[in-house]
């Protein structure tokens, strides 16, 4: 694949796909016309390599089956007008240029309009309306990027309704800075998969700038997903925000103990790049100089000659208040989790005799990691791994931005039926809100393919 190319558009018989056909007499019904096209943009599943997109990382998600798709018209009104087909996200319209996104409230809508704007601003101006039924297959604040999605699905929608052109590497690129309209400091991971994925592959995604390679997930193994049922939507609380400072804040403070220029160093990665060397030495250094105990905002301050004033321009708009930071945690994450990125690849891309069970074990150690040092774990979430792995997985772990959401686990092909009938009797069947909801929230998947248009022949 050439991740120049713009994304695939594709004709396809609506009559003879359910899911299509459903849509458009959804769109039929509110629009009283067919739609003229159809986007699509999935979700994804990291298999390792959390929280280290936004620290300058690699990254190794897939694609997953699950995805957004949407029914679209352009207009001439310069009217968005946003309907769902499951009634919880009520219908929504306004203004091409009148887009307010209150980051307060992260209603549905306003991740669409996300990627609407950041397009919008890109052309600077576009002139089109359109008219949208949205439906989705992913689970909701499940870690498995459903918002990201949406956010990638409007910016294509709204690139095909202008008659624009943009390479997939732009739109990804575009799409990852537009998500920050709604207060989400991520890194690019869920944009560059949406976008970049091939069906049964998954990707090594690096950015600065923004690669993707294929990577062959040894034979013999399925991921399964298994959802805790604990919702957790990242940009509605300061969690996820609280540790993008805390990496920003690390990386300031051991550049200056390394006499580095540290002012404009933002990322974890660039210290590592601007000091030269691996991510053994990396970890070294974090144990030299940073201390396990939490650091206050006058600690902070003391370490890099600031004022407090001057601690403000460097935390974001809603870490203002935060009153300590745990930068040798973080930090030791971050180095750690990144070399067991570039392992998890060796390991795929050599495939030794015991291949599953080394890459099960880097995922069980991502995990420790996880809850350990970046604390991005819940009770729920360390439940299900344990069940997980009792129950025949190889290796398990929480899979997108934690403190809910889903796990990802390795299960050995032969293990899979058992794997499940242990996981819902254990996990599931023992309560009944979870029992409810078991099929959609415990699912094997294979590495999906990415964004594409589709039109009716």
């Amino acid at each position: 694949m050439e991740d120049g190319a713009t994304p695939p558009q594709q004709f396809l018989q609506v009559s003879e796909n359910e899911r299509f056909r459903k849509l458009k007499d959804a769109f039929i019904s509110k629009y009283g016309m067919p739609p003229a096209f159809y986007a699509r943009a999935p979700g994804r599943v990291n298999l390792i390599g959390e929280h280290i997109d936004y620290s300058g990382y690699a990254v190794l998600p897939m694609a997953l089956e699950q995805d957004i798709l949407a029914a679209v018209t352009p207009t001439q009104t310069s009217i968005i007008q946003l309907a769902n087909t499951n009634p919880v996200y009520l219908d929504y319209s306004v203004h091409i240029n009148k887009i307010h996104i209150d980051t307060t409230k992260p209603l549905w809508q306003y991740y669409f309009l996300c990627g609407f704007k950041g397009i919008q601003e890109h052309f600077n101006p576009i002139s089109s309306g359109i008219n949208c039924m949205v439906d989705g297959t992913i689970p909701a604040s499940s870690g498995l990027s459903s918002s990201s999605a949406l956010v990638c699905c409007a910016g294509l929608i709204t690139v095909i309704a202008n008659g624009k052109v943009l390479s997939k590497i732009e739109l990804a690129e575009i799409c990852a800075r537009c998500e920050r309209y709604i207060g989400t400091e991520g890194g690019g991971m869920d944009q560059s998969i949406s976008f970049l994925a091939e069906k049964g592959m998954a990707k090594l995604i690096e950015f600065n700038p923004l690669r993707a390679t294929n990577v062959k997930v040894p034979n013999g193994a399925v991921f399964v997903i298994a959802n805790s049922c604990k919702e957790m939507n990242k940009a509605a609380t300061t969690h996820f925000n609280i540790r993008v400072v805390e990496c920003r804040i690390a990386a300031k403070v051991l550049a200056k103990a390394k006499g580095l220029e540290w002012q404009k160093l933002l990322k974890l990665g660039d210290l590592q790049h601007g000091l030269g060397v691996d991510l053994e030495t990396m970890l070294s250094t974090v144990e030299q100089v940073l201390h396990p105990e939490p650091y206050s905002r006058e600690e902070v301050c003391q370490c890099l000659g600031i004022s407090q004033k001057e601690l403000c321009n460097i935390l974001t708009q809603n870490t203002q208040d935060v009153p300590s930071f745990k930068l040798y945690q973080r930090a030791k994450h971050v180095y750690s989790e990144a070399r067991r990125v570039v392992e998890f690849k060796r390991v795929c891309d050599e495939t030794p005799a015991n291949a599953l069970q080394l890459l099960g074990d880097l995922m069980n150690q991502s995990h420790l990691s996880c809850r350990d040092m970046y604390e991005c774990s819940c009770p729920e979430l360390d439940q299900l791994v344990d069940v997980c792995l009792r129950s025949g997985a190889v290796g398990s772990r929480l899979t997108g931005a934690g403190w809910g959401g889903c796990t990802v686990s390795m299960v050995p092909t032969n293990k899979l039926d058992s794997f499940l009938a242990k996981v819902q009797e254990i996990y599931y069947k023992a309560d009944g809100q979870r029992a409810a909801k078991q099929t959609q929230h415990l699912f094997a998947t294979q590495p999906g393919g990415g964004a594409a248009v589709y039109r009716e022949v």
